[in-house]
């Protein structure tokens, strides 16, 4: 047994001495959506470490990571469902769950991985370790109608929450019996395009691409149905076409308000996180896509749709007011904040880069290559409620 035992003890030596140890609290990846491949990076060293193939479609993709950062799932325009491992560099599984699914995410414990679908509309419930389907919803709003599926994002206590788009509803779904869920549906407005769960896992908010708002659902109180919030902010005025829709994902609580992007408007709008009523708007250059705030809640960061894509604006929380405008390059699809907020990395697509900057000096600090680059998810995703 002794013999046994230092023998393993000698190879485990071995394998450490090949290929040093580290952890996955800084790491994260890069969608390369025209090449089928993610960068893997490190965001203390400001440089991709690998790079992986074999993930098909990710014109359109997102991402979400197991409890200890280790594992990537990689949610595909194609259906694909891809765990990737981190720390090896390589994909763990691939199934093809869907004909076109554009997200998805991860419950409470980390046990299950839900993604949502915009044909067949619906979510499907994978273990998280084997990506095992146990589960489906049909989003089935109206005998034989199905919906595309929006905004899910997890809930505490094994629930999640989604809206339907062609259906005008807002759906909670309870996986505490992932192989037999139950779904509560409450009516929300016209054409909900997507969501959001506030930082403290109370609300969710589903933006409406057919009528101005917001429609809230307090998901600690259910039974009081969802209202609207934000009604009217473009009365009167003719609506710009849209070229791109906004992301509520992206969107921020800083200094107890939240900073939403306006649907064919160059503003930002500003409500009370308290009473959800507007107390501000921000004019910006373009249609906003993104209005992602730093961790601190001190600065917020906006990019826009076409064509003033390759711009990025910086507002200051206490003056309310844009105070720089950067041009990272050409097409800025996607923004993210390091965990402690000190950088931000944005990806030009149409420069084939991505680009670092400080945030208190809104200097570049670093760039490198990546193919067509759209998302940038770093592993302190994990930690956070509704991601």
């Amino acid at each position: 047994m002794r013999k046994i035992l230092a023998l393993a003890s000698v190879l485990l030596l071995s394998a450490c001495a090949g290929q040093p140890l580290k952890g996955t609290g800084d790491l994260g990846l890069v969608i390369e959506r025209a090449s089928g491949h993610l960068t893997l990076i490190n965001t203390s060293t400001k440089a991709p470490y690998a790079r992986v193939e074999g993930l098909g479609d990710l014109s359109h993709a997102s991402t979400v990571y197991s409890r200890d950062g280790r594992y990537a799932f990689i949610f595909g325009r194609d259906g694909g469902l891809t765990k990737v491992d981190l720390l090896e560099a390589r994909v763990v599984k691939r199934v093809i769950q869907a004909g076109n699914a554009i997200g998805g995410s991860i419950s409470q414990d980390g046990r299950i991985v839900v993604a949502q679908n915009y044909t067949p509309g619906g979510i499907k419930a994978f273990d998280s370790e084997t990506l095992e389907l146990l589960s489906e919803v049909p989003a089935e709003y109206a005998p034989g109608q199905f919906s595309k599926v929006v905004g899910l994002a997890d809930a505490q206590g094994g629930k999640f929450v989604y809206a339907l788009f062609e259906g005008g509803e807002i759906w909670v779904s309870d996986f505490k019996n992932p192989r037999q869920p139950t779904t509560q549906r409450f009516p929300a407005g016209k054409q909900p395009y997507d969501g959001l769960v506030t930082p403290d896992g109370r609300y969710f908010m589903a933006g409406l691409y057919g009528e101005d708002g917001v429609a809230l659902l307090d998901l600690w109180q259910p039974e009081k149905g969802a209202r609207k919030i934000l009604e009217g902010y473009g009365r009167g005025e003719e609506k710009l076409p849209v070229f791109k829709m906004p992301h509520l994902r992206g969107w921020s609580m800083a200094q107890g308000k939240a900073y939403l992007p306006a649907i064919g408007r160059h503003e930002v709008l500003v409500a009370d996180g308290s009473s959800w009523k507007e107390v501000g708007r921000i004019p910006v250059k373009g249609q906003p896509v993104f209005v992602m705030a730093r961790p601190d809640g001190r600065q917020i960061w906006v990019n826009f749709a076409f064509p003033d894509y390759s711009e990025v604006q910086v507002i200051d929380t206490l003056t309310g007011k844009v105070v720089k405008t950067l041009s990272p390059g050409k097409a800025v699809l996607h923004m993210e904040f390091t965990p402690r907020g000190e950088a931000v990395w944005l990806s030009a697509r149409d420069d084939n880069k991505v680009v670092i900057y400080d945030t208190a000096s809104l200097e570049k600090i670093g760039e490198f290559s990546a193919q067509a680059p759209s998302g940038i998810f770093f592993t302190s995703r994990a930690a956070r409620i509704g991601f």
